[in-house]
């Protein structure tokens, strides 16, 4: 078979999802990927965090939609994805930190989102042995958690076939194809595969794909690197971020996941522009200094694996999705700024919903804020 309602490029944290979503609303669906199984292009580089604390109301809506299918999918599907309640936690040292936190409170619980702001003795019953000293309080979302990016992509994308969807790996995408500004499927191995609407979750590929059909989006990456440790009796459940800055870095955050392993991630500043994937020597110093800091019980655990993945970026660090104005029946759904994991269910069903033309008012909040279209200006508080 040749011939399908919707092509997909890219089996990663936004494809197979929305791949999901399309099957169990009966569109044919094919999924093409270069890689030999779904989720090793950055989705093996997540760290498994699933948040809806976020500060606009489009990443709130899709968040909490994700954050329900990722808490329910053992009791529905009897699969275990090593999904972990554990809530996310921003302590607060300064007052920088929390002025931001607390000017965004109002519009977070506005969409919907379970959190607060608490005082030094929550902190420190939700992160037994945090620093106390010029602990002031923080944020706490209890409902937020985490997940394993490899045994949930798996899981997405068996469900995704068990409906129908088609997937073929090691198959590059050598261009979209249209005609008189209509996409009528894509060239891949030097054969056409046809379908009227094609849509784009490349994450860092997309420039190249997009531009092969004539469309600049403005989409870039950036690469980031992150750790585990082995593993240990659980002590803490929550995701930690600490928004202060340190020396070449923004925050940092860590948690320890559903078999005991802490797993920690950096922001650098300046960013790391570029596909470089090597792990390198500053790293693990410099964002061990900071946890230990925080966290001093940390410091005896040894760390088992290094690794580095790219974030595919946007001007303003908030995801694009929508249609193409020049290109009819080119969607896209790109640039989710390191957020594709946790994003992925909410935009697969999004995405979907778009395509069999069952959007929601909701939907038009989130579809307003990820234009494709937008201004590009200012960036989110929490990114």
């Amino acid at each position: 078979m040749s011939s399908y309602d919707v092509i997909i490029i890219g089996a990663g944290s936004i494809g197979v999802p929305t791949a999901m979503a399309l099957a169990e609303k009966g569109v044919r669906t094919l999924v093409v990927d270069q890689n030999a199984s779904p989720g090793q292009g950055e989705n093996k580089h997540a760290i498994g965090g699933i948040r809806a604390t976020h500060s606009s109301p489009g990443k709130i809506l899709v968040a909490l939609r994700s954050l329900e299918i990722f808490s329910t999918w053992e009791e529905k599907t009897g699969e275990d994805i090593e999904w972990l309640e554990g809530g996310y936690l921003f302590p607060v040292y300064r007052k920088e930190e929390e002025d931001i936190l607390k000017g965004i409170l109002p519009i977070q619980k506005k969409y919907g989102l379970n959190i607060d702001y608490v005082g030094p003795e929550k902190i420190k019953e939700v992160l037994p042995g945090i620093n106390e000293e010029g602990l002031l309080g923080g944020t706490f979302s209890p409902e937020d958690g985490s997940a394993s990016p490899l045994l949930a992509i798996n899981a997405f994308y068996r469900k995704a076939v068990s409906d129908g969807a088609e997937f073929r790996f090691g198959l590059r995408v050598d261009t979209i194809s249209s005609d008189n500004g209509k996409v009528n499927g894509v060239v891949a191995g030097g054969q056409l595969y046809k379908a009227p609407v094609v849509v784009d979750t490349a994450g860092p590929s997309s420039a190249m794909v997009c531009k092969s059909i004539g469309v600049d989006i403005p989409v870039y990456s950036d690469s980031h690197e992150a750790a585990i440790t082995e593993p240990v009796k659980g002590f803490f459940a929550c995701m930690v971020v600490d928004l202060r800055p340190g020396p070449g870095s923004k925050n940092f955050y860590f948690y320890q996941n559903k078999r005991g392993q802490v797993v920690f991630c950096i922001t650098p500043d300046p960013p790391i522009i570029g596909t470089d994937k090597r792990e390198t020597s500053v790293f693990l110093p410099q964002v061990s200094a900071r946890m230990v800091s925080l966290l001093p019980r940390l410091k005896n655990l040894r760390v088992r694996r290094m690794w580095r993945g790219l974030y595919p970026m946007t001007p303003d660090g908030s995801p694009i999705v929508g249609w193409n104005r020049d290109v009819e029946g080119l969607l896209h759904a790109t640039g989710m700024c390191g957020q594709g994991f946790m994003l992925g269910p909410g935009i697969g069903e999004l995405l979907a919903r778009m395509i069999t033309g069952e959007s929601t008012e909701n939907d038009s909040i989130i579809l307003k804020e990820f234009s494709p279209y937008r201004e590009f200006a200012g960036q989110e508080a929490l990114k």
